[in-house]
């Protein structure tokens, strides 16, 4: 088969190169375009970007893909029988998805219908879902509705993002190759979503990051699993940002009444603040402006933190 790969970020690297590896041709990579990635401006190319021009693919990298006649003409030209989509990070047009023969196939990290949208692993997380996985989805117009051709399923236990980034990366690449005859074929044993049971993954931002110690310490534990590495998750001590890296909810539950956000106890092991029910976590791997991420251990060495203070 002739195939159009388009994808931007690191999970969309292994399914590429898988495809790679195949049988079948990958003539063009379409990711977004390059931007600025440090304080000096410099252009870096994304991760799926370098793996196409490591191999010598030809690289598609439009503004817009809508009303394009010339990024539309160039696919047109080349003629795919199959578009791969992995996280590329726009919404494709009609005009795309009609384009090849056999449609435009998604890599989409949840178990559809549950977590359509933007950022289905952080949700998952979030949510306390006990098992995510990789849907291998023939496109619609829709956000993330179209049939579904195959599922591969993983435990989420205490993995944070970025350990199921990888690992879903993983489980869609292998997914994609398992199926590509039967695509090919036209011999797939499509699954309509059950619209009754669809639920959202919104798009991620900054905010989301805030911790609010009057919400449950297992709540707060997930987010931060979730939000690991971004946006990341962060409260305020003494005025400043203070990020929080790794946490863990304590099993015990201590003497209701103590204010959510007060620092009950502080030790090499981590920083215990008191959260909703008379719950509490404990802090591990912290970050103040301006320096490097650090244990609590080394972080009380060089700063005082007093039992009985409040972070937030």
């Amino acid at each position: 088969m002739k195939i159009v790969y388009m994808g931007t970020p690191e999970f969309a690297v292994y399914p590429l190169e898988k495809l790679i590896g195949s049988s079948h041709e990958v003539g063009y990579v379409v990711c977004q375009p390059d931007m600025a990635k440090d304080r000096g401006k410099k252009v870096k190319f994304s991760p799926v970007k370098e793996v196409a021009l490591k191999n010598q693919i030809k690289v598609l990298q439009p503004e817009k893909i809508k009303n394009n006649e010339e990024f539309i003409n160039e696919l047109r030209q080349y003629n795919p029988d199959l578009i791969v989509v992995a996280a590329y990070g726009k919404i494709l047009p009609r005009e795309i998805l009609m384009l090849p023969r056999l449609g435009c196939i998604n890599i989409h990290a949840s178990i559809l219908p549950r977590w359509r949208g933007a950022a289905p692993i952080q949700r998952a997380i979030m949510a306390g879902d006990e098992e995510t996985g990789v849907s291998l989805m023939q496109m619609s117009e829709g956000l993330d509705t179209g049939d579904v051709i195959a599922k591969s399923c993983t435990e989420i236990g205490k993995k944070n993002g970025a350990d199921l980034h990888r690992e879903l990366s993983i489980i869609g690449g292998n997914l994609l190759i398992d199926n590509l005859d039967d695509i090919m074929n036209n011999t797939v044993n499509i699954e309509k979503q059950d619209e009754s049971k669809v639920t959202y993954a919104d798009m991620l931002s900054k905010s989301d990051g805030l911790l609010d110690f009057f919400k449950d310490a297992k709540k707060l534990e997930r987010q931060i699993r979730g939000l690991y590495p971004w946006p990341g998750t962060y409260t305020y001590r003494n005025g400043e940002v203070f990020k929080i890296w790794d946490a863990e909810a304590l099993e015990s539950i201590r003497q209701k009444g103590n204010t959510p956000g007060r620092i009950l106890n502080v030790s090499n092991d981590g920083i215990e603040v008191a959260t909703a029910k008379g719950s509490s976590l404990l802090i591990k791997v912290v970050q103040v402006p301006n320096k490097k991420r650090m244990s609590v251990e080394d972080f009380i060495k060089g700063n005082d933190v007093e039992i009985g203070s409040m972070l937030g």
